[in-house]
């Protein structure tokens, strides 16, 4: 699934540890999200577009294909 988590999380100055430790995970599950290795579950989205104060429709785009 494509999104904007990078994108949205350097705009606000964040690494991705601060990130995780935000929504409680770890680090390397805001970079497997950030490089579409793994999606999310439903919890961990809304809680992703609630730090990001958007839908999560706005940071997540799924794949139309599949």
């Amino acid at each position: 699934m494509d999104n904007e988590l990078r994108e949205r999380r350097e705009e606000r100055g964040l690494t991705q540890q601060e990130l995780a430790d935000e929504v409680g995970v770890s680090r390397q599950t805001i970079y497997a999200i950030e490089h579409s290795k793994y999606d999310p579950s439903l919890t961990l989205a809304f809680k992703l577009a609630r730090c990001f104060d958007c839908a999560v429709e706005e940071l997540f785009h799924p794949d139309v294909d599949e």
